[in-house]
């Protein structure tokens, strides 16, 4: 029996946290040689430790290494690092990045290998995911603990709070009463700062940012709140821990609310369906329930290295739907190319959209004018319905 009153928690970390500064370099990377070539080949990892970063992993296109060396060092700028422990000038930065495998790439493009259609650059299985407890079509407990981070990096980024350093925490446990998002439960929120504040100096700085994040209401006498329960976080970022790429991918997600395959986002040209087939599984998931067809849908695409068509296309609409899913199943192969190509085409994946995605997900945000974020699209709900 699917429980209605429950607690249910999800975690979100800034762009300051040492694996989303990794994230952010890998990202920024893609945009760099997608910028210069649109199906340019990227695979790129960052390690990010106590003044140094190292850049390794394999590409094809024009990039050189000094310009990657200097992307990642703008990046660390842009996030805000000028610390003692870890400063976007002072830095060393080690670049390893190699040539694309010959088979691979052999695999992957139109007209080689097993296949003529273009194959998917790996095997794997992704999952998209939509459900109707917020206006995003997000689970709320994700969606509210990014929104607290982005308000709190605003406000460092202005000057409207100079207290806060880059690296930092926010968990969200949510109420659920008869099956609906109704309170926040408890809040926890941990950043790097000044020296010489405290936890109860650190909570009237962010407090009012997390009271902006949820709905009006939510946060209430109740609200249990930990604020820096340590006491002091004035060592952070890659001073502090080692970063890694694609080490965040709940964060990235759904913060665990539903499945996930298990590959990372950050780094990978959309010819990896690790990236562009998630995109697309949250496309038509949340078209789904853009649709009306369900208020709560998790599609799984599967794929197999050098092989175009998708193996298999899994809906799960958890009781919620009057449509059986498979009807929603053959919905989508007829209303959407499931094809690498297709999904690169249909979202228009090959422009350099990847360095925004690195922070606070790669789901729930809104639609932008230059194609980031085409996949919070609702443009295929009427299609969905009419092929229902």
């Amino acid at each position: 029996m699917t429980r209605k009153d429950y607690l249910f928690t999800s975690e979100s970390v800034s762009e300051g946290h040492p694996d989303k500064v990794s994230d952010a370099i890998s990202d920024a990377i893609v945009d760099l040689f997608i910028g210069k070539e649109p199906e340019a080949r990227v695979a790129v990892e960052t390690l990010t430790t106590t003044n140094n970063v190292v850049l390794a992993g394999e590409v094809r296109g024009s990039a050189t290494r000094d310009e990657m060396i200097a992307t990642a060092r703008r990046t660390i700028k842009e996030i805000g690092y000028e610390q003692k422990g870890f400063h976007w000038d002072m830095c060393e930065i080690q670049c390893m990045v190699h040539g694309q495998s010959a088979d691979i790439a052999m695999g992957v493009d139109a007209g080689t290998g097993m296949h003529t259609d273009e194959g998917a650059g790996d095997q794997g299985i992704m999952f998209g995911y939509a459900c109707d407890e917020t206006p995003e079509l997000m689970p709320a407990p994700i969606l509210y603990s990014h929104r607290i981070l982005q308000n709190m990096a605003e406000a460092r980024h202005s000057g409207a709070a100079p207290q806060l350093e880059p690296d930092s925490k926010s968990q969200v446990t949510v109420e659920y009463r008869d099956g609906k998002p109704v309170r926040a439960h408890t809040i926890v929120i941990s950043t790097q700062h000044a020296a010489g504040l405290s936890s109860d100096d650190i909570r009237q700085i962010v407090e009012p940012h997390a009271q902006k994040a949820l709905p009006d209401g939510w946060i209430d006498a109740n609200t249990v709140w930990h604020v820096n329960p340590t006491g002091q976080f004035v060592i952070g970022g890659p001073d502090g821990d080692a970063g890694l790429t694609g080490r965040k991918i709940i964060v990235d997600t759904y913060g665990g609310a539903a499945p996930h395959g298990g590959g990372a986002f950050s780094g990978k040209d959309p010819t990896k369906v690790d990236r562009s087939a998630a995109y697309a599984s949250r496309y038509v998931a949340k078209n789904v329930v853009a649709a009306g067809l369900a208020s709560r849908c998790c599609v799984q695409l599967a794929y197999a290295i050098g092989v175009a068509q998708p193996l298999s296309i899994y809906v799960d609409t958890y009781g919620t739907s009057e449509v059986h899913a498979s009807v929603i199943e053959d919905a989508i192969r007829k209303s959407i190319d499931l094809t690498p190509h297709g999904i690169r085409t249909t979202l228009g994946l090959n422009r350099p959209i990847y360095r925004r995605t690195a922070a606070y997900g790669h789901f729930g945000r809104t639609p932008e004018d230059d194609g980031g974020f085409s996949w919070e699209k609702i443009d295929l709900a009427e299609k969905l319905k009419a092929a229902v």
